[in-house]
């Protein structure tokens, strides 16, 4: 097992297009074990520190039939894939029939061989758990219908949308609290203890195959959540909640096994009270997206022991792409703000070559885009420069920029610092697409009557400020539209 670091860079890959991908360019079919060596290299990049596999688990012929007739479906398919066929649809990786590696990717043997891959690397891996629901084929249907939400006739004849009549018993069909049932899934139910057993032992299996497992919107299972999306029907209300018995349970087998909830609606400390490691942090990416500067400062000043336990992106596999949402210079900015930030850091593979767009996950195949020389050149230069640097390993602080009377501009500025045995580093972002200036004040009374040296890390700028001014009137910044500064503090010339 590779232990994973407090704050983990993690790299995600939709497993069956990159495996359908290497094996055109090698020009054989390709299972997880027959990856060559330096394509391995290239999902493992300098810095990162887990890759995520999404996808591997067997996936339904039934929910891929029924998603070959959604005509909604195919109209994003071909959005996607102007040319797409039946042969790129292979179903949702979120619909899982079982646990099992689909026999398509190498099977279990398959997946031992890529983990052995990434652990030579010092590589953790991460794959995917699916809560709330089951394939419509998955064999618990027939075996344990006590494990699901259930309906009657009535329901089946009133609601067919919602309800799926198997012929021995009616069961609901899975959904949140917000949107309608989706059609390719039936709903587990969390409060039914028998299924809370099963799903420690669906965990327990998938923790022996892994370093860290990814919970799909793993708030829909909290017992408030619950109770208002399906009431009576899933039966009393438990004491304890489903994530603190079952990761409790699990941890007790896998100690080190990290979760990491995706999960929304201002739930993320919820969430880690009962057990998750880490917890998306939507909040900051849509604050990143579409608010002002302000709104992110204010969302950063949360406790750091909190922030330090938030997974912080621009884009995965349900968001769209990071190249087509933002300008150059946004998502420039914005990445070396996420990559500076305490916490886990989410990459989505593609995003560091600038891949414009945003594939269905039902698709295997994805069309071909040129990579962007000089946007994989910035990212490989800010992932490994974090990671060589050792700031993560220090303590954060948000900073704050004295602005004038007649000059706000620097309100638009995000400054922060990293302090630990690695050194003093100091981050200053502009969020905006105008100049912004301000005067940053550091928190390191040592600096004293020294001079101190500023490198970048992300090229071989170097400036020389006087100690005594960086803490009395502070770090004077001028930046351009979308300009950033990543500095090392160190003393002397």
């Amino acid at each position: 097992m590779t232990e994973l670091p407090a704050q983990p860079v993690v790299h995600e890959v939709n497993t069956r297009v990159w495996l359908r991908e290497t094996g055109r360019r090698t020009g054989r079919g390709t299972g997880l074990s027959d990856v060559p060596k330096d394509i391995w290299d290239e999902i493992a990049p300098a810095g990162v520190d887990a890759v995520w596999l999404m996808g591997v688990w067997e996936r339904s012929p039934q929910g891929r039939a029924i998603a070959l007739d959604d005509q909604a479906l195919h109209a994003a398919f071909t959005e996607a894939v102007e040319d797409v066929g039946a042969q790129d649809i292979a179903g949702s990786p979120y619909c899982v029939r079982r646990y099992e590696v689909d026999t398509a990717l190498g099977g279990a043997a398959g997946l031992a061989a890529a983990r052995a891959e990434l652990d030579r690397r010092g590589i953790g891996l991460l794959l995917d758990y699916v809560p709330n629901h089951t394939a419509p084929d998955s064999p618990w249907v027939h075996e344990h219908p006590e494990y699901f939400v259930r309906g009657d006739g009535e329901d089946a004849r009133r609601d067919p949308l919602g309800f799926l009549d198997t012929g021995r018993t009616v069961l609901a069909r899975g959904r949140d609290p917000f949107f309608p049932p989706w059609p390719d899934v039936v709903q587990l139910n969390a409060f039914d203890p028998a299924l809370r057993r099963a799903s420690t032992q669906v965990l327990d299996a998938i923790g022996r195959a892994c370093d860290g497992v990814r919970c799909d919107m793993a708030m829909l299972m909290m017992n408030d959540v619950f109770a208002r999306t399906w009431g009576e029907r899933a039966g009393a209300v438990p004491e304890e909640e489903f994530w603190s018995e079952v990761l409790a349970a699990v941890h007790r087998r896998h100690p080190r096994l990290v979760f990491v909830a995706e999960a929304y609606w201002d739930l993320e400390f919820a969430l880690q009270q009962q057990g998750f490691d880490f917890c998306y942090d939507k909040r900051l990416y849509d604050r990143l997206l579409n608010a002002s500067a302000e709104s992110v400062r204010a969302h950063l000043r949360a406790d750091e022991a909190y922030q330090r336990r938030l997974v912080r992106f621009l884009e995965n596999h349900d968001e769209p792409r990071a190249a087509r949402a933002l300008s150059p210079g946004h998502e420039r900015a914005a990445a070396v703000l996420i990559a500076t930030l305490p916490g886990a850091t989410l990459w989505h593979e593609g995003q560091f070559t600038g891949r414009r767009v945003h594939l269905p996950v039902f698709l295997d195949r994805r069309p071909d885009e040129l990579p962007d020389p000089s946007l994989r050149s910035f990212h490989q230069r800010l992932v490994s420069g974090v990671h060589r640097s050792g700031m993560r390993t220090g303590r954060w602080q948000l900073l704050d920029g004295a602005t004038w009377p007649d000059n706000t501009s620097g309100r638009d500025l995000i400054a922060m610092c990293w302090t630990g045995p690695a050194g003093r580093f100091l981050t200053v972002v502009n969020l905006s697409g105008h100049p912004a200036q301000a005067r940053v004040r550091l928190p390191w009374q040592e600096l004293g009557p020294d001079t101190w040296t500023l490198s970048n890390l992300l090229d071989s700028e170097r400036y020389e400020r006087p100690g005594v001014e960086l803490l009395e009137s502070g770090l004077y910044v001028d930046l351009p539209p979308w300009g950033t500064h990543l500095w090392s503090v160190t003393s002397g010339a």
